[in-house]
């Protein structure tokens, strides 16, 4: 159980002021992922951050490598909602891939109990042994930390009734199925070509099938099964790089001259939010635009990157983000309304007109007009609620035929089919 003995009682009235917020935004629904928010000290696993600033819905970059962010403490509001997605019980063994500051852990072992046990891999040791401290100054030594290769699972542990990923992953990988129990349940932050939903998948005969889909965004896996991924830098300053596929051919001097020189502005008709532009359109995007790439840009450098534009990462983050399509001399970008700000993460966001920005010789490219026909398209077929996506799960070596309004993505071990009941 936690320990709240070091805790002062500002901390404690600072935690429940958080389990407040999360639960007047619905992210709490259930009462044990409340009393676990309610009675874990977060800022035993941030001593690093002010006491007052661990207790905001936010999330902490807590180690990079070259630059780009591979661990943090993640927003509470996205695990919560993880967590309500995961529907721990009492006595639950619960297998998580991806420690960080070991805070989730501690929540599910809150929730789970003395009869229950939480197993956490970390793929870097000097983090798994953060992870282990902090547990233990917060009266959580029972969880077990490995550092190990999350891909791989922990066979020591298994079966485990739940599974959880706190690191974006492109696929389900063939240990977690084997180690979850019969009648289990994973949840993880689930790729599709660039856009990412967290996704809770119960076993249905011969595949996988989601029962809760929402939006997120996450930092990828790392070790054997990471996502191949193309990360381009752009300019000799850091915090301006482009991410893609590992088929996409790109010049970066050739971008970065387009993203420095001049732009003209596109309107599409059609005006959205910030939630739906960031989260939304982009899974519509990826379906349907195999080139499709992000460009991401610290928030220090907006201006001088000529996208003042972009939407920052959920809540307060240091990075901003935009889905983009590339040729060889032209680059195009999804964004705001000009002049429109969005430091929140709020779905009531109040909508704009949705632009596409391009750089380089724009009116000989085709990129512009894709990216308008497309937002339009998304806006006509309902705009795709994330909340009704369906996914199921299959085994390559299992044969399926798509329905009509049914999508396919191959993976390396797994065929996603996703539909949208109801519209």
């Amino acid at each position: 159980m936690a320990n709240d003995t070091q805790g002062s009682d500002g901390a404690s009235a600072l935690r429940q002021s958080l389990a407040e917020h999360l639960k007047n935004n619905r992210r709490l629904r259930t009462p044990a992922v409340e009393a676990a928010f309610r009675a874990v000290p977060r800022h035993l696993f941030l001593p690093e951050v002010p006491v007052e600033d661990a207790y905001r819905d936010e999330p902490f970059v807590t180690k990079r490598l070259d630059d780009i962010p591979v661990s943090s403490s993640s927003q509470p509001s996205i695990m919560a909602t993880m967590l309500e997605q995961l529907g721990l019980e009492p006595g639950h063994r619960v297998l998580e891939i991806g420690a960080g500051t070991g805070y989730n852990a501690a929540l599910m072992a809150q929730i789970v109990g003395g009869a229950g046990q939480v197993d956490t891999v970390e793929i870097d040791e000097d983090i798994a042994a953060a992870a282990r401290e902090h547990l233990k100054a917060a009266g959580f030594a029972q969880v077990t930390v490995v550092c190990g290769d999350g891909s791989h699972g922990f066979a020591g542990g298994a079966p485990y009734d739940r599974i959880i990923l706190t690191a974006g992953s492109e696929d389900i990988a063939p240990a977690w199925r084997e180690q979850m129990r019969a009648g289990g349940r994973i949840v993880l932050p689930l790729t599709i070509r660039g856009a990412q939903k967290t996704v809770a998948f119960e076993s249905a005969g011969d595949h996988l099938a989601s029962v809760s889909v929402f939006d997120c965004g996450f930092m990828m896996l790392r070790g054997a099964f990471a996502e191949t991924l193309v990360i381009v830098k752009l300019g000799p300053e850091p915090g301006l790089h482009l991410i893609a596929n590992e088929s996409a051919q790109l010049d970066a001097d050739a971008v970065y001259r387009s993203l420095i020189g001049s732009f003209s502005d596109r309107p599409t008709g059609v005006h959205a939010t910030p939630m739906e532009l960031w989260a939304r359109l982009s899974l519509w995007l990826a379906l349907r635009e195999p080139g499709l790439c992000r460009l991401w840009v610290r928030n220090e450098r907006l201006e001088g990157a000529g996208v003042p534009g972009l939407l920052p990462l959920r809540g307060k983050g240091e990075w901003a983000s935009a889905s983009a399509l590339t040729s060889a001399e032209s680059l195009s970008i999804l964004m705001q309304q000009p002049g429109t700000s969005s430091a929140s993460d709020s779905p009531d966001d109040s909508a704009s007109d949705v632009f596409v920005r391009s750089f380089g010789p724009d009116e000989k490219s085709a990129l512009v007009g894709r990216l308008i026909e497309q937002v339009r398209a998304w806006d006509a077929a309902s705009r795709t609620p994330t909340e009704r996506l369906r996914i199921r799960a299959y085994p390559k070596d299992v044969l399926y035929a798509p329905q009509p309004g049914e999508m396919v993505v191959e993976k390396r071990w797994t065929r996603l089919v996703l539909g949208w009941p109801g519209g």
